[in-house]
Protein backbone atom coordinates (compact mmCIF):
# COMPACT_ATOMS: atom_id res chain seq x y z
CA UNK A 1 0.00 0.00 0.00
CA UNK A 2 1.28 3.45 -0.93
CA UNK A 3 1.15 6.36 1.50
CA UNK A 4 -1.79 8.70 0.84
CA UNK A 5 0.42 11.75 0.29
CA UNK A 6 2.70 10.06 -2.27
CA UNK A 7 0.60 10.30 -5.47
CA UNK A 8 -0.15 14.01 -5.04
CA UNK A 9 3.03 15.00 -3.24
CA UNK A 10 5.54 13.29 -5.52
CA UNK A 11 3.71 13.44 -8.87
CA UNK A 12 3.51 16.46 -11.17
CA UNK A 13 2.06 19.96 -10.82
CA UNK A 14 0.38 21.62 -13.82
CA UNK A 15 1.46 25.14 -14.81
CA UNK A 16 -1.40 27.50 -13.93
CA UNK A 17 -2.16 31.16 -13.23
CA UNK A 18 -5.12 32.05 -10.98
CA UNK A 19 -6.12 35.69 -10.50
CA UNK A 20 -8.41 35.05 -7.53
CA UNK A 21 -7.91 32.06 -5.24
CA UNK A 22 -10.89 31.38 -2.93
CA UNK A 23 -10.14 32.46 0.65
CA UNK A 24 -11.83 31.24 3.81
CA UNK A 25 -11.31 33.18 7.01
CA UNK A 26 -9.95 36.72 7.05
CA UNK A 27 -6.47 37.72 5.95
CA UNK A 28 -4.87 40.49 8.04
CA UNK A 29 -5.28 43.89 6.41
CA UNK A 30 -1.56 44.59 6.86
CA UNK A 31 -0.48 41.41 5.05
CA UNK A 32 0.64 42.52 1.59
CA UNK A 33 3.29 40.93 -0.58
CA UNK A 34 4.32 37.71 -2.29
CA UNK A 35 5.38 34.33 -1.00
CA UNK A 36 7.81 32.81 -3.51
CA UNK A 37 8.35 29.07 -3.17
CA UNK A 38 10.74 26.63 -4.81
CA UNK A 39 10.70 22.86 -5.15
CA UNK A 40 10.19 19.98 -7.56
CA UNK A 41 7.45 20.35 -10.18
CA UNK A 42 7.63 16.76 -11.42
CA UNK A 43 9.43 13.54 -10.56
CA UNK A 44 8.70 11.84 -13.89
CA UNK A 45 10.56 12.32 -17.18
CA UNK A 46 9.52 10.08 -20.05
CA UNK A 47 9.64 6.51 -18.78
CA UNK A 48 12.09 7.37 -16.01
CA UNK A 49 11.46 8.64 -12.52
CA UNK A 50 13.74 10.54 -10.21
CA UNK A 51 14.83 8.55 -7.17
CA UNK A 52 14.94 11.00 -4.27
CA UNK A 53 12.89 13.85 -2.75
CA UNK A 54 15.83 16.18 -3.47
CA UNK A 55 15.69 15.42 -7.21
CA UNK A 56 13.15 16.50 -9.83
CA UNK A 57 12.64 19.45 -12.17
CA UNK A 58 12.46 22.85 -10.49
CA UNK A 59 9.18 24.75 -10.29
CA UNK A 60 8.60 28.23 -8.85
CA UNK A 61 5.37 29.26 -7.10
CA UNK A 62 4.07 32.75 -6.32
CA UNK A 63 1.25 33.54 -3.89
CA UNK A 64 0.50 37.26 -3.96
CA UNK A 65 -1.61 38.71 -1.12
CA UNK A 66 -3.26 42.14 -1.36
CA UNK A 67 -6.43 43.67 0.09
CA UNK A 68 -7.52 40.35 1.56
CA UNK A 69 -7.26 38.55 -1.80
CA UNK A 70 -4.80 35.95 -3.09
CA UNK A 71 -3.53 35.27 -6.61
CA UNK A 72 -1.33 32.35 -7.58
CA UNK A 73 0.95 31.28 -10.41
CA UNK A 74 3.58 28.64 -10.94
CA UNK A 75 6.12 27.92 -13.65
CA UNK A 76 8.89 25.45 -14.38
CA UNK A 77 12.40 26.88 -14.47
CA UNK A 78 13.30 26.79 -18.16
CA UNK A 79 16.77 25.32 -17.80
CA UNK A 80 18.80 22.87 -19.88
CA UNK A 81 17.60 20.08 -17.58
CA UNK A 82 14.00 21.11 -18.23
CA UNK A 83 14.45 21.43 -22.00
CA UNK A 84 16.06 18.00 -22.28
CA UNK A 85 13.22 16.50 -20.27
CA UNK A 86 10.48 18.15 -22.30
CA UNK A 87 12.00 17.98 -25.80
CA UNK A 88 13.89 14.69 -25.58
CA UNK A 89 12.03 12.92 -22.77
CA UNK A 90 15.18 12.14 -20.83
CA UNK A 91 16.98 12.91 -17.60
CA UNK A 92 20.08 14.56 -19.03
CA UNK A 93 22.04 15.77 -16.00
CA UNK A 94 23.17 14.21 -12.71
CA UNK A 95 21.01 15.11 -9.72
CA UNK A 96 21.40 14.69 -5.97
CA UNK A 97 20.61 10.95 -6.06
CA UNK A 98 19.70 10.28 -9.71
CA UNK A 99 22.07 9.86 -12.64
CA UNK A 100 21.23 9.84 -16.34
CA UNK A 101 21.31 6.46 -18.09
CA UNK A 102 24.82 6.34 -19.52
CA UNK A 103 27.02 3.68 -21.07
CA UNK A 104 30.41 2.92 -19.56
CA UNK A 105 31.99 4.93 -22.37
CA UNK A 106 29.70 7.89 -21.68
CA UNK A 107 30.51 7.70 -17.98
CA UNK A 108 34.23 7.71 -18.77
CA UNK A 109 33.85 10.68 -21.12
CA UNK A 110 31.90 12.56 -18.42
CA UNK A 111 35.19 12.89 -16.52
CA UNK A 112 36.46 15.14 -19.31
CA UNK A 113 33.21 17.02 -19.89
CA UNK A 114 31.26 16.94 -16.62
CA UNK A 115 27.93 18.73 -16.34
CA UNK A 116 25.98 19.29 -13.15
CA UNK A 117 22.24 19.90 -13.11
CA UNK A 118 20.93 23.43 -13.53
CA UNK A 119 17.56 22.46 -12.01
CA UNK A 120 17.82 24.95 -9.14
CA UNK A 121 14.95 23.73 -7.01
CA UNK A 122 15.86 24.22 -3.36
CA UNK A 123 15.55 27.83 -2.20
CA UNK A 124 15.06 31.47 -3.25
CA UNK A 125 17.06 34.58 -2.44
CA UNK A 126 17.10 38.23 -3.49
CA UNK A 127 20.73 39.29 -3.83
CA UNK A 128 21.78 42.69 -5.21
CA UNK A 129 18.35 43.05 -6.88
CA UNK A 130 18.64 39.62 -8.50
CA UNK A 131 15.97 37.02 -7.68
CA UNK A 132 17.69 33.65 -7.64
CA UNK A 133 16.52 30.07 -7.60
CA UNK A 134 19.20 28.33 -5.56
CA UNK A 135 20.76 24.90 -5.95
CA UNK A 136 23.66 23.10 -4.33
CA UNK A 137 25.46 23.05 -7.67
CA UNK A 138 27.42 26.18 -8.67
CA UNK A 139 24.58 27.07 -11.05
CA UNK A 140 22.03 29.55 -9.74
CA UNK A 141 19.11 30.58 -11.96
CA UNK A 142 17.82 34.15 -12.07
CA UNK A 143 14.09 34.70 -12.62
CA UNK A 144 11.50 37.46 -12.83
CA UNK A 145 9.51 37.40 -9.57
CA UNK A 146 6.26 38.65 -11.14
CA UNK A 147 6.10 36.43 -14.23
CA UNK A 148 8.38 33.64 -12.88
CA UNK A 149 10.08 33.70 -16.28
CA UNK A 150 13.63 32.36 -16.33
CA UNK A 151 16.12 35.18 -16.97
CA UNK A 152 19.50 33.44 -17.03
CA UNK A 153 22.15 31.46 -15.22
CA UNK A 154 24.67 32.84 -12.76
CA UNK A 155 26.58 31.61 -9.70
CA UNK A 156 28.45 32.41 -6.51
CA UNK A 157 31.65 30.89 -7.88
CA UNK A 158 31.81 30.47 -11.66
CA UNK A 159 32.80 26.99 -12.73
CA UNK A 160 31.46 24.17 -14.86
CA UNK A 161 32.34 21.53 -12.30
CA UNK A 162 34.09 20.87 -9.06
CA UNK A 163 31.99 23.25 -6.95
CA UNK A 164 29.07 22.89 -4.59
CA UNK A 165 27.41 25.71 -2.65
CA UNK A 166 24.98 25.93 0.21
CA UNK A 167 21.39 26.94 -0.56
CA UNK A 168 21.12 29.15 2.53
CA UNK A 169 23.22 32.28 1.96
CA UNK A 170 23.17 34.82 4.75
CA UNK A 171 21.95 38.32 3.91
CA UNK A 172 22.88 41.35 6.01
CA UNK A 173 20.99 44.46 4.93
CA UNK A 174 22.80 46.75 7.36
CA UNK A 175 26.22 45.76 6.00
CA UNK A 176 24.91 45.44 2.44
CA UNK A 177 26.40 42.02 1.93
CA UNK A 178 25.44 38.46 1.08
CA UNK A 179 27.69 35.58 2.17
CA UNK A 180 27.73 31.99 0.99
CA UNK A 181 29.96 28.96 1.41
CA UNK A 182 31.41 27.13 -1.60
CA UNK A 183 33.17 23.76 -1.54
CA UNK A 184 35.78 23.41 -4.26
CA UNK A 185 36.63 19.76 -4.93
CA UNK A 186 40.12 18.71 -6.03
CA UNK A 187 43.18 16.71 -5.04
CA UNK A 188 43.15 19.02 -2.04
CA UNK A 189 39.68 20.48 -1.60
CA UNK A 190 38.88 23.88 -0.14
CA UNK A 191 35.99 25.48 1.70
CA UNK A 192 35.60 29.06 0.50
CA UNK A 193 33.45 31.85 1.93
CA UNK A 194 32.32 34.31 -0.76
CA UNK A 195 30.97 37.82 -0.17
CA UNK A 196 28.72 39.86 -2.50
CA UNK A 197 28.25 43.64 -2.27
CA UNK A 198 24.47 43.99 -2.49
CA UNK A 199 24.65 47.71 -3.32
CA UNK A 200 25.95 46.86 -6.80
CA UNK A 201 23.19 45.18 -8.86
CA UNK A 202 25.69 44.26 -11.55
CA UNK A 203 27.86 42.27 -9.16
CA UNK A 204 26.83 38.80 -8.08
CA UNK A 205 29.73 36.37 -8.22
CA UNK A 206 31.43 37.87 -5.19
CA UNK A 207 34.93 37.65 -3.75
CA UNK A 208 36.64 35.20 -1.41
CA UNK A 209 37.33 36.41 2.12
CA UNK A 210 38.00 33.18 4.06
CA UNK A 211 39.03 29.64 3.16
CA UNK A 212 40.17 26.33 4.62
CA UNK A 213 41.77 23.32 2.92
CA UNK A 214 40.35 19.85 3.54
CA UNK A 215 41.24 16.33 2.42
CA UNK A 216 37.76 14.79 2.59
CA UNK A 217 35.04 17.45 2.34
CA UNK A 218 31.72 17.13 4.14
CA UNK A 219 28.24 17.40 2.69
CA UNK A 220 27.19 20.88 3.85
CA UNK A 221 23.73 22.35 3.23
CA UNK A 222 24.02 25.53 5.32
CA UNK A 223 26.40 27.41 7.63
CA UNK A 224 26.29 29.70 10.64
CA UNK A 225 26.80 33.45 10.91
CA UNK A 226 26.96 35.69 13.97
CA UNK A 227 27.63 39.42 14.17
CA UNK A 228 31.41 38.86 14.20
CA UNK A 229 31.93 35.41 12.75
CA UNK A 230 31.05 32.86 10.10
CA UNK A 231 30.90 29.28 11.31
CA UNK A 232 31.62 26.18 9.23
CA UNK A 233 30.37 22.94 10.78
CA UNK A 234 31.90 19.83 9.17
CA UNK A 235 29.77 16.77 9.78
CA UNK A 236 31.42 13.35 9.45
CA UNK A 237 29.50 12.63 6.23
CA UNK A 238 32.50 12.99 3.91
CA UNK A 239 33.67 12.16 0.41
CA UNK A 240 36.87 11.25 -1.39
CA UNK A 241 36.86 14.02 -4.01
CA UNK A 242 38.18 11.62 -6.66
CA UNK A 243 34.83 9.81 -6.47
CA UNK A 244 33.01 13.04 -7.32
CA UNK A 245 35.39 13.91 -10.15
CA UNK A 246 34.80 10.48 -11.72
CA UNK A 247 31.04 10.79 -11.09
CA UNK A 248 30.40 7.04 -11.34
CA UNK A 249 27.58 7.28 -8.77
CA UNK A 250 24.94 9.93 -8.04
CA UNK A 251 26.37 12.80 -5.99
CA UNK A 252 25.23 11.90 -2.48
CA UNK A 253 25.97 8.18 -2.84
CA UNK A 254 29.71 8.94 -2.91
CA UNK A 255 29.64 10.20 0.69
CA UNK A 256 30.46 7.98 3.68
CA UNK A 257 29.55 8.32 7.37
CA UNK A 258 32.76 8.36 9.48
CA UNK A 259 31.68 9.08 13.07
CA UNK A 260 35.20 8.62 14.46
CA UNK A 261 36.11 11.97 12.90
CA UNK A 262 33.58 13.72 15.12
CA UNK A 263 31.94 16.97 14.02
CA UNK A 264 34.48 19.72 13.38
CA UNK A 265 33.64 23.38 13.88
CA UNK A 266 35.71 26.15 12.28
CA UNK A 267 35.17 29.81 13.19
CA UNK A 268 36.35 32.72 11.02
CA UNK A 269 36.32 36.47 11.56
CA UNK A 270 33.65 38.05 9.31
CA UNK A 271 35.60 41.27 8.81
CA UNK A 272 39.08 39.91 8.08
CA UNK A 273 38.46 36.28 7.11
CA UNK A 274 41.06 35.19 9.66
CA UNK A 275 40.68 31.71 11.12
CA UNK A 276 39.81 32.18 14.79
CA UNK A 277 39.20 28.72 16.22
CA UNK A 278 38.59 25.05 15.42
CA UNK A 279 37.02 22.54 17.78
CA UNK A 280 35.58 19.02 17.65
CA UNK A 281 32.18 17.86 18.90
CA UNK A 282 30.45 14.52 19.17
CA UNK A 283 29.41 13.19 15.73
CA UNK A 284 26.07 14.43 14.43
CA UNK A 285 24.54 15.57 11.14
CA UNK A 286 22.42 18.57 10.17
CA UNK A 287 20.93 20.13 7.08
CA UNK A 288 19.95 23.42 8.65
CA UNK A 289 21.49 26.02 10.89
CA UNK A 290 18.92 28.04 12.84
CA UNK A 291 20.89 30.87 14.42
CA UNK A 292 24.32 31.84 15.75
CA UNK A 293 25.40 34.62 18.07
CA UNK A 294 28.42 35.93 19.95
CA UNK A 295 28.36 35.59 23.74
CA UNK A 296 31.43 37.10 25.33
CA UNK A 297 34.38 34.89 24.35
CA UNK A 298 32.08 32.18 22.95
CA UNK A 299 30.16 31.62 19.74
CA UNK A 300 26.81 29.87 20.16
CA UNK A 301 25.42 27.85 17.25
CA UNK A 302 21.86 26.46 17.04
CA UNK A 303 21.03 23.72 14.51
CA UNK A 304 18.46 21.04 13.75
CA UNK A 305 20.62 17.99 14.32
CA UNK A 306 20.47 14.20 13.92
CA UNK A 307 22.57 11.52 15.57
CA UNK A 308 23.69 10.32 12.11
CA UNK A 309 22.99 10.93 8.42
CA UNK A 310 20.42 8.16 7.90
CA UNK A 311 17.72 10.80 7.38
CA UNK A 312 19.06 11.23 3.82
CA UNK A 313 18.29 7.57 3.08
CA UNK A 314 14.73 7.93 4.36
CA UNK A 315 14.02 10.51 1.63
CA UNK A 316 14.38 8.08 -1.29
CA UNK A 317 10.98 8.03 -2.97
CA UNK A 318 10.45 4.28 -2.65
CA UNK A 319 10.81 4.72 1.12
CA UNK A 320 8.59 7.79 1.34
CA UNK A 321 5.87 5.90 -0.51
CA UNK A 322 5.81 3.32 2.28
CA UNK A 323 3.15 4.39 4.85
CA UNK A 324 5.37 2.90 7.56
CA UNK A 325 8.33 5.10 6.68
CA UNK A 326 10.12 6.39 9.78
CA UNK A 327 11.86 9.71 9.25
CA UNK A 328 14.46 10.25 11.98
CA UNK A 329 13.41 13.29 14.04
CA UNK A 330 15.81 16.19 14.01
CA UNK A 331 15.99 18.13 17.27
CA UNK A 332 16.98 21.70 18.04
CA UNK A 333 20.48 21.58 19.54
CA UNK A 334 22.98 24.17 20.71
CA UNK A 335 26.78 24.18 20.48
CA UNK A 336 28.82 26.59 22.55
CA UNK A 337 32.30 27.12 21.06
CA UNK A 338 34.88 28.81 23.33
CA UNK A 339 37.15 31.02 21.23
CA UNK A 340 39.97 31.32 23.73
CA UNK A 341 42.30 28.65 25.09
CA UNK A 342 42.25 24.90 24.66
CA UNK A 343 38.91 23.11 24.37
CA UNK A 344 37.97 19.51 24.93
CA UNK A 345 35.38 17.62 22.94
CA UNK A 346 32.18 19.67 22.67
CA UNK A 347 28.73 18.27 23.41
CA UNK A 348 25.58 19.71 21.84
CA UNK A 349 22.76 20.61 24.23
CA UNK A 350 19.27 19.51 23.18
CA UNK A 351 17.15 22.67 23.49
CA UNK A 352 13.90 20.88 22.73
CA UNK A 353 12.99 17.20 22.28
CA UNK A 354 10.34 18.17 19.69
CA UNK A 355 11.06 16.73 16.26
CA UNK A 356 11.55 19.56 13.78
CA UNK A 357 12.84 20.18 10.25
CA UNK A 358 12.80 23.03 7.71
CA UNK A 359 13.32 25.54 10.54
CA UNK A 360 12.62 29.25 10.09
CA UNK A 361 12.83 32.30 12.33
CA UNK A 362 12.15 36.03 12.30
CA UNK A 363 15.32 36.41 10.24
CA UNK A 364 14.92 40.15 9.66
CA UNK A 365 15.09 40.99 13.37
CA UNK A 366 16.42 37.97 15.23
CA UNK A 367 19.15 36.48 13.04
CA UNK A 368 22.51 36.63 14.92
CA UNK A 369 20.65 37.72 18.08
CA UNK A 370 20.84 35.94 21.47
CA UNK A 371 17.28 37.17 22.04
CA UNK A 372 15.82 34.81 19.43
CA UNK A 373 12.93 33.01 21.09
CA UNK A 374 10.74 31.29 18.47
CA UNK A 375 11.64 28.67 15.86
CA UNK A 376 9.03 27.42 13.38
CA UNK A 377 9.21 24.17 11.43
CA UNK A 378 7.55 20.93 10.36
CA UNK A 379 7.36 17.67 12.28
CA UNK A 380 5.73 14.24 12.42
CA UNK A 381 2.85 13.67 14.85
CA UNK A 382 3.54 9.97 15.41
CA UNK A 383 6.45 7.65 14.78
CA UNK A 384 5.65 6.98 11.11
CA UNK A 385 4.78 8.88 7.97
CA UNK A 386 5.78 12.14 6.32
CA UNK A 387 5.86 15.60 7.95
CA UNK A 388 2.25 16.23 8.94
CA UNK A 389 2.32 19.11 11.41
CA UNK A 390 3.71 22.59 11.93
CA UNK A 391 5.53 23.32 15.17
CA UNK A 392 6.57 26.44 17.05
CA UNK A 393 9.33 25.97 19.61
CA UNK A 394 9.72 28.54 22.38
CA UNK A 395 13.46 28.49 23.11
CA UNK A 396 13.07 30.53 26.31
CA UNK A 397 10.32 28.44 27.94
CA UNK A 398 11.34 25.18 26.21
CA UNK A 399 7.72 24.63 25.14
CA UNK A 400 6.07 23.69 21.83
CA UNK A 401 2.85 24.66 20.06
CA UNK A 402 1.63 22.80 16.97
CA UNK A 403 -0.93 22.85 14.15
CA UNK A 404 -2.17 19.79 12.27
CA UNK A 405 -5.17 18.60 10.30
CA UNK A 406 -5.99 15.00 9.40
CA UNK A 407 -4.60 13.99 6.02
CA UNK A 408 -2.70 17.27 5.55
CA UNK A 409 1.05 17.72 5.04
CA UNK A 410 2.38 21.25 5.57
CA UNK A 411 5.51 22.67 4.01
CA UNK A 412 8.00 25.04 5.60
CA UNK A 413 6.39 27.69 7.80
CA UNK A 414 7.54 31.18 6.75
CA UNK A 415 7.22 33.90 9.40
CA UNK A 416 5.97 37.32 8.25
CA UNK A 417 6.07 40.02 10.90
CA UNK A 418 3.48 42.74 11.36
CA UNK A 419 4.97 46.15 10.45
CA UNK A 420 5.96 48.07 13.56
CA UNK A 421 5.78 44.98 15.79
CA UNK A 422 7.31 45.07 19.25
CA UNK A 423 6.84 41.38 20.09
CA UNK A 424 8.81 38.73 18.20
CA UNK A 425 5.84 36.55 17.22
CA UNK A 426 3.49 39.40 16.28
CA UNK A 427 2.72 38.29 12.73
CA UNK A 428 1.68 35.26 10.72
CA UNK A 429 3.18 31.98 9.60
CA UNK A 430 2.55 30.98 5.97
CA UNK A 431 2.70 27.36 4.83
CA UNK A 432 1.72 25.58 1.61
CA UNK A 433 -0.21 22.50 2.76
CA UNK A 434 -0.96 19.35 0.75
CA UNK A 435 -4.45 17.93 1.37
CA UNK A 436 -3.72 14.33 0.40
CA UNK A 437 -7.33 13.10 0.51
CA UNK A 438 -8.56 15.79 -1.91
CA UNK A 439 -5.42 15.84 -4.02
CA UNK A 440 -5.18 19.64 -3.69
CA UNK A 441 -3.14 22.20 -1.75
CA UNK A 442 -3.86 25.40 0.14
CA UNK A 443 -1.97 28.37 1.52
CA UNK A 444 -2.38 28.26 5.29
CA UNK A 445 -2.18 31.45 7.35
CA UNK A 446 -1.59 30.97 11.08
CA UNK A 447 -1.52 33.62 13.78
CA UNK A 448 2.13 33.31 14.82
CA UNK A 449 1.39 34.13 18.48
CA UNK A 450 -1.48 31.70 19.10
CA UNK A 451 -0.48 29.28 16.32
CA UNK A 452 -4.10 28.94 15.25
CA UNK A 453 -5.54 29.22 11.74
CA UNK A 454 -6.94 32.57 10.66
CA UNK A 455 -7.29 31.96 6.90
CA UNK A 456 -6.54 29.67 3.99
CA UNK A 457 -6.53 30.05 0.19
CA UNK A 458 -7.47 26.82 -1.58
CA UNK A 459 -5.97 25.78 -4.92
CA UNK A 460 -7.71 23.33 -7.27
CA UNK A 461 -4.54 21.25 -7.75
CA UNK A 462 -1.68 19.87 -5.66
CA UNK A 463 1.61 21.65 -5.03
CA UNK A 464 4.30 18.99 -4.75
CA UNK A 465 6.04 18.59 -1.42
CA UNK A 466 8.85 21.12 -1.63
CA UNK A 467 11.48 22.82 0.47
CA UNK A 468 12.05 26.55 0.91
CA UNK A 469 10.77 30.00 0.02
CA UNK A 470 10.80 33.66 0.98
CA UNK A 471 8.16 36.35 1.55
CA UNK A 472 8.73 39.78 0.01
CA UNK A 473 6.57 42.74 0.92
CA UNK A 474 7.92 44.57 -2.13
CA UNK A 475 8.59 42.74 -5.37
CA UNK A 476 11.21 45.00 -6.90
CA UNK A 477 11.78 44.72 -10.67
CA UNK A 478 14.18 41.91 -11.48
CA UNK A 479 17.62 43.21 -12.44
CA UNK A 480 17.92 40.93 -15.46
CA UNK A 481 14.36 41.42 -16.78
Amino acid sequence: MTATYAAAGFGESPEVALDDVPVTGALPTWLTGSLLRNGPGTFQVGDRRYRHWFDGLAMLHRFTISDGRVSYANRFLETESYRAAREEGRIAFPEFATDPCRSLFARAMAVFDPQATDSAKVNIARVAEHYLALAETPIQVEFDPETLRTVGVTGWDRSNFGRMTTVHPHLDEERHEAINLVTRYGALSTYVFRRVDTTDPGLLEGTTFASRAVGEPSYIHSFGMSEKHVILVEFPLVVNPVSLLLWLKPYIENFRWKPNRGTRIHVFDRATGKHVKSATADPFFAFHHVNAYDDGDDVVVDLVAYDDASVIQSFYLHRLEDPDVQIPPGTLRRLRVPLGGATGRLHAEVISPTGIELPSIDYARRNTSPELRYVYGVGVRGERGFYDRLVKIDVAERSTASWSEEGCYPGEGVFVGRPGREVEDDGVVLSVVLDAARGTSFLLVLDAATFTEIARAELPHPVLLGYHGQFYGDLRPAHGS
